[in-house]
C-alpha cells in the first residue's frame, strides 16, 4: 500500500472546555475514496475541519502531503491549500454571481492566469460535470443536484490532488444522488485524485467507499474496508448497516 498522504495522530479537537474529538490517530490513502461515517454530532465535520485547518487543533499531529500542518503559518499552508479541494454540504456558492464568475474565484485567488486561460479552463470544468450550457446561470436557478455540481467544478477547478465532500448527497433523491456518486469516481479515475467524503447514506457508501472510517462519541471505532467493516463484529458499525443510517 502507498504512503499515506494524510496521517493523523493522536488528535485533540476542543471547542472551549469541551472535548469534541479524542485521541484520534488514522491514516489516509493516495487515489482512494474514503467515507467517514456516523452519528449526528459524533464529530465527523469537526474532524474534517480540524485536519485541514479549518478550525486549529487543540494537539495532535496532522501531516498532509508529508508536510506537518499544525504548526505551519497562512502563507505557508495556503500553499497547501492549492492542493486542495472542498466541495461544503449546502454549496457555498455566491448567490449573486452566475456560474461562471463563482467558478473562476479560485483561478482568480490563487493563480496569475490571464483571462483567456481562466475562461478555457472554468469551460472544461463546466463540462465535465454536464454543466457545459449553464455558465451564464445563477445559482437561484439550479436545482438542488445542478447546484452540486456545480460546487464541485468549482472545487476541482485547480486540480486538486485532495477532494474534501461534506454530505454531497445531503438533500437530494436517490437518482441525483446515484448520478453525482458516478461523478464523483469519473473524476476520482480522470484525474487520480484522493477523495474524503463525510456520508451518513448507505447507498452511497456501497458505490463509492474505497474505505470507510467510522465515528462514534468523539473517537474513531473502525478503520478499513467495506468488507471488513461488515465483519467487524462492532455493534455500532452493525446497526449501521442494518438499519442504513444512525441519524
Amino acid at each position: 500500500m502507498k504512503k499515506p498522504i494524510v496521517e493523523v495522530k493522536d488528535l485533540v479537537a476542543k471547542y472551549g472546555e469541551d472535548t469534541i474529538l479524542e485521541d484520534i490517530s488514522i491514516d489516509i490513502y493516495p487515489e482512494q475514496v474514503t467515507v467517514i461515517v456516523g452519528g449526528s454530532g459524533c464529530g465527523k465535520t469537526t474532524l474534517i475541519k480540524n485536519i485541514f485547518k479549518l478550525y486549529q487543533p487543540y494537539s495532535g499531529s496532522v501531516r498532509i502531503f508529508g508536510e506537518e500542518i499544525t504548526d505551519m503559518d497562512e502563507v505557508e499552508y495556503e500553499q497547501v491549500l492549492k492542493r486542495i479541494g472542498m466541495l461544503f454540504q449546502n454549496g457555498a456558492l455566491i448567490n449573486s454571481m452566475n456560474l461562471f464568475d463563482n467558478i473562476s474565484i479560485p483561478l482568480e485567488q490563487h493563480t496569475n492566469l490571464p483571462l483567456s486561460i481562466i475562461d478555457k479552463i472554468i469551460k472544461v470544468k463546466l463540462n465535465l460535470v454536464n454543466l457545459g450550457d449553464a455558465l451564464e446561470l445563477n445559482p437561484s436557478e439550479l436545482s438542488g443536484g445542478m447546484k452540486k455540481r456545480a460546487a464541485l467544478a468549482r472545487a476541482i477547478v485547480l486540480d486538486p490532488e485532495i477532494l474534501v465532500c461534506d454530505e454531497p448527497s445531503a438533500g437530494l433523491d436517490p437518482l441525483t444522488s446515484a448520478s453525482l456518486d458516478e461523478l464523483i469516481l469519473k473524476l476520482k479515475s480522470l484525474f487520480k485524485m484522493t477523495i474524503i467524503i463525510v456520508s451518513h447514506e448507505l447507498a452511497s457508501i456501497h458505490r463509492i467507499a474505497d474505505r470507510l472510517i467510522f465515528m462514534d462519541n468523539g473517537r474513531v471505532l473502525f478503520t478499513g474496508s467495506l468488507e471488513e467493516a461488515k465483519r467487524s463484529k462492532i455493534p455500532e458499525v452493525e446497526t449501521f448497516f442494518r438499519v442504513g443510517k444512525f441519524d
